[in-house]
This record gives C-alpha cells, sequence and structure tokens, in this order.
C-alpha cells in the first residue's frame, strides 16, 4: 500500500501554524537558517527513510540480531542505511558547527527524525543514542574527553550508549553493583554486569563508546554514591587510532516481541581484570550527569511513541479508504455496491481515536522539544528559566503519555484492518509491537508518575505547576474570544479546577497519611494530568484552525485546507467529549485514596 508515513499537512501545520519554527531564526544560534533549510532536512531525512530504511523495514523487524558466541550479525543492508544517515548530517544536526553540527532547532531536528522512526524503527536507536552520548560528554565532560570523543561520535563513527541497568539493579539504581577502583595512571578499572543495553554490540561504526554507572570503591550507598565514566569498547590512542579491544564482553543478546532492530544486550565488564574507563565529570555525581542523557531520551521515547501512533493512523486511513466491506444499516439492498469501510460509524470512531490520540502526542513532544531548545537558546534569561521550569516538569508527561496511548492508537489500527491487521504483509502488528516498548524505556509509568506527584509537582514550592498553569489560562483566555470554542474553553477550566483540588488534596494527604498509600493511585494522576495537558493543545491547535477557516472569505480557502482544518477541530471535539472527562474517575480514586490496589494482599493473588 502507498500510504504516507506522515501527512505532510500537518508537519507544516505543526512547524509553522503551531509553534512558529520560523520565529527561531531571528535567534543569533539559527540566523543561518530560514523555512526552506528547515524543509530541506525533513525532506532529505524522508528520503533517507524511503530509500535505505522503509525497504528493510520487515526484514529488520523478521530477522532479529544473533550472537555465535564471538560476534553479532545483523542484516546486511543496514549498515549502508546508518552510513548513509550519518553522510547526510541528520544525528547530529542539532549539534554546534565546531563539532559538525548543522545547528538546527531540536522540533526541526525530532521532526525529520519522525521518518527515519517510522521507516527504520529501533534501527534508530544506534544514531539517535550515540548523539545523546555525545550531548552527555559536552555539557559535562573535561576538555580531553570532549576532545578525544565527542567528534568521532558526531561523525559516526564511534556510536554511544547508556549503561545503567543490572541483573540485580533495575530501575533501582541505588542498588547498582558494577564497581570502579582508580589506578595510578589517573583512571579507573570497572567491573561489573549491565544488561539490555541498547547497541551494546555491534560492528556498524568503528567502536562503541559505553557510558557506565558504577560505584567507585569506598564510595557512599545510594545513588549518592554513583559515579559515570566513559568505557570503550576499544581503546583510544593519543594520535585518534583505534588501540586494543577494552575489557569489555558481550555475554549474549536479548529478543524482545518489538525493536528487534537493534540489539539489546548483556555486557561484561572486567572479566579480565578491569574495562579501563574515564571519570566523567566528578567522582559520585553520576547519576546526576546521567540525567542528562536521561532527560533527553525521555522526549525521545514520547517523539517515538508519538511517530509510531501517527504511522498506525496514517495506514490504517488509507487502507480504510481503499477496503470496500459491508453495507451500511440503513442499506437493506444486498445487490447494491459494498461501501469502503471507512464509511462505517465504528471504523471512523476509531480513525478519530488514533488522530486525536497521534496528533495530540505529536504536539507535546514538539513542544517539549522546543522548550528544551528555549531553555537554552531564548533571547532572555527570563525565557530560558521560563522553558526549564515547564520542560522539568513536564518530562515525565512528555516520556509517558505518548508512549501509552501510542500502543492504544495502534492497537485501533490493528482493529481498523481487522483480520489483516494481525499478519505482517502489513506493518500496523509490527508498530504496535515497537511501541509497546516505549512505557518501559527510560523510567516505567509507574516511575514516571512518582516521579510526577511526589517531586515534580511540589518541587520549588510548585513553581512548575503555577507557571503550567498558567499558560494554560493564557489559552483559555484567547480561546474565549471565539464563540465556537467557549464549550471547551469551559470544560478545560473545569478540568483544570479538578486537577487543583485533586493535587492540593495529595499533597496535604502526604503530610498526613501513610505516604505509600497516598501514591499508590499515582499513575491515575498522571493519566489525568496528561489528558489535561493534551486537552490543552488540543484547545491551541483548534485555535490555529478556527482562525485559518475564519480569515477572510472562506471560498478562497482550498477545499483540502477545509477539510484538514475542520479535522484539527473534530479530532479536538473528540478529545474533549470522549477523553477528557475520565480525569473525574481518576481524580475520584485519588482524593478518596481508594485502597483497593494497596490494600490487596500478596496471598490473595
Amino acid at each position: 500500500m502507498s500510504a504516507p508515513m506522515i501527512n505532510e499537512r500537518d508537519i507544516n501545520f505543526m512547524l509553522y501554524e503551531l509553534f512558529d519554527c520560523e520565529s527561531l531564526c531571528q535567534r543569533e544560534r539559527y540566523q543561518d537558517h530560514d523555512k526552506t533549510t528547515f524543509n530541506e532536512v525533513i525532506s532529505t531525512a524522508k528520503q533517507i527513510a524511503e530509500k535505505h530504511f522503509l525497504p528493510m523495514r520487515s526484514k529488520l523487524d523478521n530477522q532479529q540480531p544473533t550472537f555465535d558466541g564471538t560476534k553479532v550479525h545483523i542484516i546486511d543492508e543496514l549498515k549502508p542505511a546508518i552510513d548513509a544517515l550519518n553522510e547526510s548530517g541528520i544525528p547530529s544536526a542539532t549539534a554546534d558547527y565546531e563539532f559538525n553540527g548543522m545547528q538546527l532547532p531540536p522540533i526541526v531536528s525530532n521532526m525529520a527524525n519522525a521518518y527515519l522512526t517510522i521507516a527504520g524503527g529501533t534501527a534508530l536507536g544506534y544514531s539517535m543514542l550515540t548523539t545523546a552520548n555525545a550531548n552527555l560528554l559536552q555539557a559535562h565532560g573535561s576538555e580531553a574527553l570532549i576532545e578525544k570523543w565527542v567528534n568521532p561520535l558526531r561523525e559516526g563513527r564511534f556510536a554511544g550508549t547508556m549503561a545503567m541497568t543490572e541483573p540485580g539493579a533495575g530501575s533501582g539504581l541505588a542498588d547498582l553493583i558494577t564497581s570502579a577502583e582508580k589506578t595510578e595512571q589517573g583512571h579507573y578499572l570497572v567491573t561489573g554486569n549491565k544488561i539490555y543495553i541498547s547497541g551494546g554490540d555491534h560492528d556498524l561504526s568503528e567502536n562503541i563508546v559505553h557510558l557506565v554507572l558504577a560505584r567507585v570503591k569506598g564510595a557512599p550507598k545510594g545513588v549518592k554514591g554513583i559515579s559515570l565514566f566513559v568505557v570503550p569498547k576499544f581503546l583510544v590512542n593519543d594520535d585518534g587510532t583505534l588501540g586494543e579491544q577494552n575489557d569489555v564482553a558481550l555475554a549474549g543478546l536479548f529478543h524482545k516481541m518489538g525493536g528487534r532492530a537493534q540489539t539489546s544486550t548483556a555486557l561484561s565488564f572486567g572479566e579480565k581484570g578491569g574495562a579501563i574507563g574515564y571519570l566523567v565529570g566528578e567522582e559520585n555525581r553520576g547519576l546526576q550527569y546521567m540525567f542528562h542523557m536521561m532527560n533527553e531520551a525521555r522526549i525521545m521515547v514520547g517523539a517515538s511513541g508519538a511517530a509510531l501512533a501517527v504511522a498506525g493512523y496514517q495506514y490504517s486511513l488509507d487502507y480504510a479508504n481503499n477496503r470496500p466491506q459491508g453495507r451500511l444499516p440503513s442499506c437493506k439492498d444486498p445487490h447494491s455496491p459494498m461501501v469502503n469501510i471507512i464509511e462505517h460509524a465504528d471504523i471512523r470512531r476509531m480513525l478519530l481515536a488514533q488522530k486525536a490520540y497521534s496528533e495530540g502526542a505529536l504536539a507535546l513532544v514538539l513542544m517539549g522539544s522546543q522548550l528544551s531548545d528555549d531553555e537554552k537558546t531564548a533571547t532572555t534569561e527570563q525565557e530560558r528559566s521560563h522553558a526549564h521550569t515547564l520542560l522539568d516538569l513536564l518530562t515525565p508527561v512528555i516520556k509517558t503519555w505518548p508512549s501509552e496511548y501510542g500502543p492504544k492508537a495502534n492497537d485501533f489500527a490493528i482493529q481498523v484492518l481487522g483480520g489483516a491487521g494481525y499478519i505482517n504483509e502489513h506493518p500496523v502488528e509490527m508498530f504496535y509491537r515497537d511501541n509497546r516498548l516505549n512505557p518501559i524505556h527510560e523510567g516505567t509509568t509507574g516511575i514516571q508518575s512518582l516521579d510526577l506527584l511526589a517531586r515534580k509537582v511540589p518541587m520549588n514550592k510548585m513553581q512548575g505547576y503555577h507557571v503550567l498553569l498558567g499558560e494554560m489560562e493564557k489559552t483559555i483566555k484567547l480561546a474565549s474570544s471565539d464563540e465556537k470554542l467557549t464549550e471547551y474553553c469551559q470544560q478545560l477550566g473545569q478540568a483544570i479546577a479538578t486537577l487543583n483540588k485533586t493535587t492540593e488534596h495529595l499533597l496535604v494527604s502526604m503530610g498526613k497519611e501513610n505516604i505509600d498509600l497516598v501514591l499508590a493511585n499515582s499513575v491515575q494522576y498522571l493519566s489525568m494530568f496528561g489528558h489535561i495537558v493534551i486537552s490543552w493543545l488540543w484547545l491551541k491547535q483548534a485555535i490555529v484552525a478556527r482562525q485559518a477557516l475564519d480569515q477572510g472569505n472562506r471560498s478562497e480557502l482550498h477545499e483540502s485546507e477545509q477539510h484538514f482544518y475542520h479535522g484539527k477541530l473534530q479530532a479536538m471535539q473528540y478529545f474533549f467529549r470522549y477523553e477528557l472527562p475520565q480525569i473525574n474517575h481518576w481524580s475520584n480514586l485519588l482524593t478518596t485514596l481508594d485502597s483497593t490496589t494497596y490494600d490487596m494482599k500478596k496471598e490473595w493473588f
């Protein structure tokens, strides 16, 4: 089928109508760019996706990497595709010119990466983790580390990973036992085991740079005693050439239900006495540094969830427009022509849900990308601080909401195709499997909900929370001037009041009640919070759509444009009428401190 990966009209809407990316060109960092260069980068990403990744997408999924005890084997087509991607410069597009970057705004880069994610799935993880690895080193590494490692990473000659999880310490990093001992030469010897390390071994690059969390001998217990180390697969000589292999061994591969394009590895450090590692920053501050990469990766996870939801929606929409089957209930003539399934109300329901989820999620992750940019490049300190505060609060939502509702959208895509949705001749079942990894990646939904409720909301006297509500109130005020949006302004206002009531009750309860009981339903709080944020973003999209429809003589607006904007308004209406009311149920569970799950005894299962 010839379904588009993404609706190109929606790309233009998101970038130039909703987020006004052209205005970024007024900033010093982006003064060499304009709308033309932004579009050229996105077009290049699309071409690479179509030429190099789409033709092997199914093969990447069906032929997982294997390990023969000595070497990893990946399908031959992947390396030329990764090489073409590296040659385009897209993986390092946001980096400084001096580090082989384009100084492209992250929001444009992430829009380009959506094409690549849809076409290549987790194969893009090799490049994305490498970029995040380089970003961390550039932010927290010494000049010597930056000089030795960052440029090869930016060029794609070296690949990067993040190595945190251990067999005995998954999300509970306070219990990790990988150790590091300083030598007289100034480097460290790292010993331990890491699992589920994405891209942990392959031959797609000359070298692999692992960023490893470990505990220096004698360091405090818990997270305050964790340090961060550069541990390369191959040592690198002073002249930049590769030296001998480091004491890093591949112990095996994991094979997952989705995300099969990227190796998932178990790595052993120090089987022969200790893997040489180089300290990043200061001892015992490793988790703080790693959060730089983790927070970036959380936006990446959210972006993956949104992109795969968009892809499933576009594919199932195309299928529904072209698949004849059945007749409407009102038609009693069995000799009449069949209708395409998009004419059936239930199919339209599932398509509309997908549109609401996927385009809401896309708006969320693009906003997150823009906030990550604003906190560095906005013109005033006040604007930069404002963006930082908002992003810090919203990161758990940006990671989690698309990764939860992206698979829900993909589930609907499968259902739209019916029996065809379950077979691998169509990619929607693969989109679902790939997307199902995202609620687990970079902190599970439960962990993100605890972070939001127990840490991010009350932090700095609820500064971020109040800043967000202030932004929402601005949107409501702007939308309220349009009588056709009044209903939705009132609903969002009521939702905010419900959120305030619920939040206040929970924060007070945390000081009086059993904290474990108060946080037992934290996932419902995150769901409620996320639904309100998505409703806000849909109202923002509706404002743009209404203004476009009302400008001048509507007859001058091309029919396809009218359809596009009406589609936005209908998706907004769907989310407000079908999804937003769920917050009342979640609020009730939270404010009553419902103990149904908390009271369940392990012996009762």
